[in-house]
């Protein structure tokens, strides 16, 4: 957790680096920096692709905890008390580490930035799937959440200029039809109320995502996390004291289990190796990755939760492993 120790080469979203590179910070031309209209972003160079995917995937294993956490969380805890206190905790953690490697603060011009990823994975995303996990269970939610890759797609593509092939795009479009065959299969094709916080926490933790993304060209993935964390203190702090008036809790082995995981590696830890992930092999790329874990949750729902695994996950979890390999092979 080195302050320089940033994962900001070889991202596969298309930028002009050449006049950066030649102005240097704070020299005219710094700021001029803007998305390369190219058909197709460089691709980062293998080393560098290896070890950004083996980021991006460890942030993934740790996200796929996330829904059978939280529906531990809500055994003993209220859904307003689960979500304020795991960022709460987090920002902790993260508090200690910028103190103890005596981070300083970003500059002005990413703090726009932060409060995206504040608002869209520290608050946004763990409310609405909170909201929807007292209703929904665990692997319901894993699949509609499976829907995450492509949007997050969407908003880089929009965010940053670049734009991935076709054979990206076909293969992202066919990973979104298995989820939604998946979930419709499931569900017997009826939404529910938890299904609208869902697809609503899709489009936050989408912006949330690509935002982080692209900031962690610039800071350390671990650092954005924790700024966001920190800036989104002055909700969640008064959030948390709130809510646990208003929902007094009763602690159990499990609960407290679930709160621990939420802020340590949900919170915290996935998420600096999620967004140096993207630095090193970009947000589009990444983001594929994604479209394993609602495999990889519902595995935890039957281990950890006793529920019942869906006759269809195993060609889903095929088909959808298919698309992710075409993903990373395609140029993104």
């Amino acid at each position: 957790m080195r302050e320089h120790d940033s994962a900001t080469t070889g991202t596969a979203i298309a930028v002009d680096t050449t006049a950066a590179t030649a102005a240097g910070p704070g020299r005219p031309g710094a700021e001029a920096v803007r998305p390369s209209p190219v058909t197709h972003a460089a691709a980062p160079a293998p080393g560098t692709a290896a070890r950004g995917t083996l980021l991006a995937a460890l942030g993934v294993a740790s996200f796929s905890l996330t829904f059978p956490a939280t529906a531990w969380a809500l055994e003993g805890m209220g859904a307003w008390t689960v979500v304020t206190l795991r960022s709460v905790l987090a920002a902790a953690i993260a508090g200690c580490c910028m103190a103890v490697f005596r981070v300083r603060p970003p500059e002005r011009r990413h703090w726009a930035g932060l409060a995206v990823v504040a608002a869209g994975v520290v608050l946004g995303f763990p409310l609405l799937t909170t909201l929807a996990l007292e209703t929904s269970t665990t692997s319901h939610a894993a699949v509609v959440v499976g829907l995450l890759p492509l949007t997050t797609a969407v908003f880089s593509a929009v965010r940053t200029g670049a734009r991935p092939s076709k054979a990206f795009w076909a293969a992202a479009l066919a990973g979104a039809a298995v989820v939604i065959g998946f979930t419709v299969q499931q569900s017997g094709g009826a939404l529910s109320t938890g299904d609208l916080y869902l697809f609503a926490a899709l489009l936050v933790c989408a912006a949330g995502y690509t935002e982080g993304g692209r900031l962690a060209r610039h800071l350390p993935g671990w650092q954005v996390i924790g700024w966001a964390l920190l800036l989104a203190l002055p909700v969640t702090v008064p959030g948390a004291a709130l809510a646990l008036l208003a929902e007094p809790p009763h602690l159990t082995g499990h609960a407290v289990a679930g709160l621990l995981w939420l802020s340590l590696g949900s919170q915290f830890l996935g998420l600096v190796v999620w967004y140096r992930g993207m630095a090193a092999i970009g947000v589009s790329r990444a983001s594929q990755l994604q479209l394993a874990q609602p495999l990889l949750t519902l595995v935890w729902s039957v281990l950890l939760l006793g529920e019942q695994l869906p006759l269809a996950a195993p060609v889903a979890a095929v088909a959808v492993l298919v698309c992710i390999a075409v993903t990373q092979r395609s140029a993104g």
